[in-house]
């Protein structure tokens, strides 16, 4: 996962690609609608993001579908977020890294931001992750893209091409957990321990060395008067 995308954001996307494609490995960024990738004369993370969009008028015709990549991007779609995102460049490779930043820009699009806040109801958002996933279902009856469709099912229910590939308990424990995780408090940078303060020099004043001087001759004082005097050469008399 690229490191850009936020940890709750990162979860829904590895549900996302495991349920669009069937699997959540790296092998997963390179699949297009209907496992059709061996056709490509070339891994799709190996090629370039305006290849991939001049190749999938292709793939729509010869697969029934344009869809490409670990998020299942379809040929309009990658048209428009390469006008909503000025860095994007038809250049650019279509590495993994790419595709999650891209699969995050969809989440946002679509209220990803707004349900972490609580501007929106998570039952809100799950119907907007279907409306650009086919493979989630609604987790409340809904007017569809084709008719009156009911909780568990694909929002293009009646098309005759798509349907939910997981429960809609699923949906809602997942997304549970990213809003637990994406509202989660950051931890507090970690304060450094004090610094104790530095020990102040003691000041003299004036009296100490002069003290020790006088208890020195003190001493010697003592010492000398207790040697006799004869060690000298001089006379005790007494």
């Amino acid at each position: 996962m690229d490191k850009t995308v936020p940890p709750g954001a990162a979860i829904l996307l590895d549900f996302i690609r495991e349920t669009e494609v069937g699997r959540s490995d790296r092998a997963s960024y390179d699949v297009i609608y209907a496992n059709k990738q061996g056709k490509l004369k070339q891994p799709l993370t190996t090629m370039n993001y305006g290849d991939i969009v001049d190749e999938q008028r292709k793939w729509s015709k010869n697969h029934g579908s344009s869809a490409a990549g670990a998020y299942q991007f379809m040929r309009a779609t990658l048209i428009g977020l390469a006008r909503e995102i000025p860095s994007i460049k038809g250049t650019d490779i279509f590495t993994p890294e790419l595709q999650d930043r891209l699969g995050y820009h969809l989440l946002k699009r679509r209220g990803y931001e707004e349900v972490v806040t609580g501007k929106i109801t998570l039952v809100d958002f799950a119907r907007r992750l279907a409306m650009e996933w086919a493979s989630f279902p609604v987790l409340a009856d809904c007017k569809g893209s084709h008719r009156f469709i009911k909780r568990g099912q694909s929002f293009y229910a009646g098309d005759g091409l798509n349907k939910a590939l997981v429960k809609p308990e699923k949906v809602e424990a997942v997304l549970t957990h990213v809003l637990d995780v994406a509202r989660r408090p950051t931890d507090a940078p970690m304060k450094p321990a004090p610094v104790p303060p530095k020990a102040e020099p003691q000041k003299s004043n004036g009296r100490g060395f002069a003290a020790l001087i006088g208890a020195a001759l003190l001493g010697l004082g003592a010492w000398l008067s207790s040697i006799p005097c004869s060690l000298f050469g001089v006379f005790c008399g007494g």
